[in-house]
């Protein structure tokens, strides 16, 4: 009895058996409307993303995401590390556009955009079906492939997955350094050679072995849908009003008259075959539905077959599907733009406003002042200065009101993206203190560029 209880009667998971073992998925391709859309977009996609490193602007890669230096250039613009405020606003600007967009249209950068999704199921697996003699159609290969041609599939896959980690890398890089790596002995860059091995090993563990698996288990995307989306947002669903309850049909065939009319559904389980998670969508909104469509055009296919109307699975919402109603406006529809908008309007304006450098002032270690063997008062200061210009610059301080006396303010020159950290004294006479202190601005100014920064500071005495 007890193991009857235990024994399920279909998979545990969309991926696993009940044995516990990988259930591997071989999804059949349903040529829809949606399947041709999202190939157009996924070739789209793989172009831009192999263009982005090699392309240019202000002088500068579109992007290059350098760790090593700390610095981030994004369409041109470079963010150093003194740049938090700036990187914090154009990270909420990314969550808040997520949040709108799968608040309007639900998982749709998982379906149509998103390189795990795209790669898989427009690069790997058309690969995997032109070796496997299943191309054009998918589904389980034939256990009597030659062993020839999966040694030749996964060399295929050795290639590609190469070219797409030194694609990858590229973004971190940069296209020079990439291309010294590529064209110098690997005994002369060992370390960079690791982490190209390393990459390269990745990407043929994810798209050869893990796959659908990462979706599944390591993205967190499909677990914050609970939160993210909601009843009126656009989703790929199964019409149960329309379809239930489901019953077997031969195309042509007319329904018997019964007492409860049967629905459209014909339970012929292509939606579940074509599926790349493995689930079946008419059990309704689940986590490991990534939006990609592949049964909605499986579904229109079959519905054309026998004569019904498609659309029994479709882009529509919960609200809808039972109502019959599709709300689009609502709360968070106004309130993820006005957010958004004013979160970008924060970042354009300090983009815009930004100086060709940055300081930060930092006081001297140890007693707040001192005084010296002329009974002046001496307060200890650093100031930061970073150059963010692409040429060497000179900079000038100058510190107000004239009382107070700089000592060590002389020109600094500082080379281009470079920082340095200068340290001075300010001296200032005992009868100047008022409670012990005196407001005072430090003025530094750039020769190139005539930037001018002012920052508030205070001299303390007794």
């Amino acid at each position: 009895m007890s193991d009857e209880l235990l024994t399920p009667d279909e998979h545990v998971l969309s991926t696993l058996e009940s044995d516990g073992s990988r259930r591997w998925l071989f999804p059949r391709v349903s040529l829809g409307k949606y399947w041709h859309a999202r190939r157009i977009v996924g070739f789209a996609l793989i172009a831009i993303f192999v263009a982005i490193p090699h392309v240019r602007l202000n002088n500068k890669p579109l992007v290059l995401l350098d760790i090593t230096e700390r610095q981030f250039t994004i369409f041109g613009y470079t963010f150093l590390p003194s740049d938090t405020l700036l990187l914090a606003l154009l990270m909420i600007s990314v969550f808040l556009t997520i949040f709108l967009l799968t608040a309007l249209l639900g998982r749709v950068w998982c379906g149509w955009a998103c390189p795990q999704t795209v790669y898989l199921e427009f690069v790997y697996r058309p690969i995997e079906r032109f070796f496997m003699g299943t191309s054009g159609r998918g589904g389980v290969p034939s256990k009597s492939v030659p062993a020839y041609r999966k040694v030749a599939m996964y060399a295929v896959y050795l290639v590609l997955s190469m070219a797409l980690a030194h694609t990858f890398l590229a973004y971190f890089v940069g296209t020079d350094r990439l291309r010294q790596w590529v064209t110098q002995s690997p005994f002369e860059h060992p370390g960079p050679f690791i982490v190209m091995a390393l990459t390269t090993g990745l990407m043929m563990f994810d798209f050869v072995f893990f796959r659908e698996q990462l979706c599944l288990i390591a993205c967190p995307y499909g677990r914050f849908q609970s939160v993210l989306l909601d009843r009126n947002s656009l989703i790929v669903a199964y019409d149960h009003v329309r379809g239930e309850p489901r019953g077997k049909r031969k195309q042509g065939q007319e329904l018997p008259i019964v007492e409860e009319p049967q629905g459209d559904c014909i339970d012929c389980k292509l939606c579940v075959r074509t599926c790349p998670t493995g689930i079946d969508i008419r059990d309704g909104l689940q986590m490991e539905c990534v939006h990609c469509t592949q049964c909605v055009d499986a579904c229109d296919e079959i519905m054309t077959r026998i004569n019904k109307p498609t659309g029994l699975i479709r882009y529509s919402s919960q609200e809808a599907i039972e109502t019959g109603v599709q709300r689009f406006l609502r709360p968070r529809v106004f309130i993820y733009p006005t957010l958004l908008a004013i979160v970008v309007s924060i970042l354009a304006y300090n983009i815009i406003n930004k100086k060709s450098f940055d300081v930060t002032l930092i006081r001297g270690f140890g007693l707040p002042y001192s005084v010296n063997d002329a009974g002046q008062i001496e307060n200890r200061l650093q100031v930061k200065l970073v150059n963010r210009l692409e040429e060497e610059d000179t900079f000038q301080m100058v510190l107000e009101p004239n009382i107070l006396q700089l000592d060590g303010n002389g020109p600094t020159t500082i080379a281009a993206g470079a920082s340095e950290t200068i340290s001075f004294v300010v001296i200032a006479e005992r009868k100047d203190f008022v409670v012990g202190k005196i407001p005072a601005t430090l003025k530094i100014t750039s020769e190139k560029t005539q930037d001018e920064r002012s920052i508030q500071c205070r001299i303390f005495g007794p």
